[in-house]
């Protein structure tokens, strides 16, 4: 019986070996931050201020987004952060979209930011972000965004889209929200 319980523990240390070995061989190093890392997004930051066309060929909008940059937990006394990414997507495969107003709305309807400058482009199939930090809780529980933007007649309408996520220890919490035009 000795040999046989000698012989499990022997293959067992050899099994978490094998798995301690490949989990070391498959991370590419320590985790980065923000900063570190290779900047991939292609936000509003990047881009710079356009003419827009005067032509007769532009259809404008108007898009509603809500977002939450916290939620009730428990009762209406304590609330959670969340980081809420928004996305600004043109869905046309060959058609620019102008975005001429990005504002930042808090509970009470008061604009507390304003994203853009001027107005900007997106490039057929090209997402934009803007993201609400986590322990930014300027917006509250009814935050929204308001944007303007145009694209050419017959062209399909951007899409606005929100996600909203945080992580508290083993628990995470995440959902989404999309655009509303405004009539």
């Amino acid at each position: 019986m000795r040999n046989f319980h000698q012989t499990v523990i022997y293959n067992m240390k050899g099994f978490l070996f094998f798995v301690l070995g490949i989990i070391v061989i498959s991370c590419d190093g320590p985790m980065k931050t923000t900063s570190e890392a290779k900047d991939l997004s292609h936000g509003w930051e990047n881009k710079t201020a356009v003419n827009i066309p005067t032509d007769s060929l532009l259809t404008r909008g108007s898009t509603y987004l809500p977002v939450y940059s916290e939620i009730y937990q428990q009762s209406k006394n304590f609330t959670f952060n969340l980081t809420a990414t928004v996305s600004i997507r043109n869905i046309s495969l060959k058609d620019t979209l102008y975005i001429y107003k990005a504002d930042y709305y808090n509970t009470y309807g008061e604009r507390i930011r304003q994203y853009l400058n001027g107005p900007v482009y997106v490039m057929p199939m090209e997402t934009i972000e803007i993201v609400v930090d986590e322990d930014d809780e300027d917006g509250g529980t009814g935050a929204n965004f308001l944007f303007d933007w145009s694209t050419r007649k017959g062209t399909v309408e951007p899409f606005f889209e929100a996600v909203m996520i945080s992580t508290a220890g083993q628990q995470g919490l995440s959902f989404t929200t999309q655009g509303i035009r405004k009539k």
